[in-house]
């Protein structure tokens, strides 16, 4: 088996590139927790907010109120509330969209996967048998079947006391 070499030159730049997914100069992240729109749940030390970009209807980050990018930077209160936040959130979506499953994960870094890596969160996404569809992979679009602003309603109602 030979090894077949695909050069992207242009990626140099973006694997080269530091610093967070910025607006203006402003974390993406803390400015919607800023503007408060689609905040889902907000505590004293994280909150969870809708996805703008969701895989599906439901999906939601739970994430520290601080600007912190590392896991290892949280004290101890911001994580036992972010993880208890990941929890209620997976508690909701099963309430509110009866999922058969769900995928809970964090990707740390740039190399990791992060699209905001300076702002650590944790995303949940309900997942269904067979719900997999060629319109992500061949297209580039998802297909979604309600509003962001139906789908912030619906998990707010579902959220534990």
């Amino acid at each position: 088996m030979t090894l077949d070499r695909l050069w992207a030159g242009w990626r140099a730049e973006y694997v080269g590139a530091s610093g967070d997914a910025v607006a203006g100069g402003e974390c993406v992240l803390c400015r919607v927790l800023a503007q408060g729109s689609h905040v889902v749940w907000r505590g004293r030390k994280a909150a969870v907010i809708l996805n703008a970009y969701p895989y599906t209807s439901g999906h939601v980050m739970a994430l520290p109120l601080r600007h912190a990018g590392e896991l290892e930077d949280l004290d101890g209160p911001e994580a036992a509330e972010l993880w208890a936040a990941v929890a209620d959130a997976v508690r909701a979506i099963k309430a509110a969209y009866r999922p058969h499953g769900l995928n809970v994960g964090a990707n740390l870094g740039r190399a990791g996967g992060a699209g905001v890596p300076g702002h650590l969160h944790v995303h949940v996404v309900p997942r269904w048998d067979a719900d997999t569809n060629f319109m992500t992979a061949v297209a580039e679009t998802r297909v979604l079947p309600e509003s962001l602003d139906a789908s912030h309603e619906r998990l707010r109602s579902a959220w534990p006391a």
